[in-house]
């Protein structure tokens, strides 16, 4: 194990861990936040622009609070990416913070879009329109992709919505669903299996093979929720069978 203390980190320092013989992984502050997941964001950003002049380094996956890195081994060593991982952590501190991406994404809450919403709202012991209403206030902020291509974690849930996950995990559950699950709330991608609690659903396609770059969320963004109706939803639905059709996000960060 190696640890890095590039003059950037403000607490904890990050640790570099052998993933296996063609991974490291750089794990930061043993916590969920913003702050620690813009870190996280920057390595990755630094190490993707370090990637096209580093031979043997493959790809990078960020997550919460760690970012892995993938690497030939018979091309580049251990100890060269690790190196290449401290140059980048320096490069990262000093990167400009660009304005997030902000997307307004429609939901239309409840009925057969949202099955948990009555429960999860009597459990809570609010209404429906007051969990909506709690749940569409924030601006939350995209920590990860993953579990599931486009699966988009969410970080920012109002407390007052924290609910354990099923006790019972539904074998389906369809695209465009969003759920909460513990602290989390999350926008599904493609249908699957699911322990969370399905509060409503965007007609928005986050996964969409038929374009180039087929991830419409990435680490990073944010999301602000936008209740509509059945029938707005089966209209923005509907404009998805044009390829040509894709949502795009508000230019800037907090209004």
């Amino acid at each position: 194990m190696t640890r890095i203390t590039p003059s950037s980190c403000r607490h904890d320092a990050p640790r570099i861990l052998m993933a296996g013989d063609g991974a490291l992984l750089v794990e930061f502050a043993n916590r969920i936040d913003a702050h620690t997941n813009a870190g996280v964001l920057a390595l990755a950003q630094a190490l993707r622009a370090q990637q096209k002049k580093t031979r043997g380094v493959l790809g990078v996956v960020p997550a919460y609070r760690s970012l892995s890195i993938r690497f030939d081994p018979l091309t580049i060593s251990h100890d060269a990416v690790r190196d290449v991982i401290a140059q980048c952590l320096d490069a990262s501190a000093i990167a400009s913070n660009a304005t997030p991406r902000r997307w307004e994404v429609p939901v239309c809450y409840g009925g057969a879009h949202g099955e948990d919403l009555l429960a999860l709202a009597e459990r809570h012991q609010l209404d429906a329109a007051q969990v909506i209403a709690r749940h569409c206030a924030p601006v939350y902020r995209v920590f990860m992709v993953g579990f599931l291509p486009g699966f988009a974690y969410l970080g920012g849930l109002d407390p007052v919505l924290h609910t354990p996950r099923r006790a019972m995990p539904r074998a389906h559950t369809p695209a465009g669903s969003v759920n909460i699950g513990g602290q989390q709330t999350a926008i599904a991608s493609v249908p699957g299996p699911s322990g969370w609690h399905l509060i409503g659903r965007t007609p928005w396609r986050s996964f969409d093979l038929r374009h180039a770059h087929p991830f419409l969320f990435e680490a990073g963004d944010e999301i602000v929720f936008t209740p509509i109706s059945e029938d707005e939803f089966a209209h923005i639905d509907a404009l998805h069978a044009d390829p040509s059709y894709r949502p795009q996000p508000r230019t800037g960060g907090h209004s």
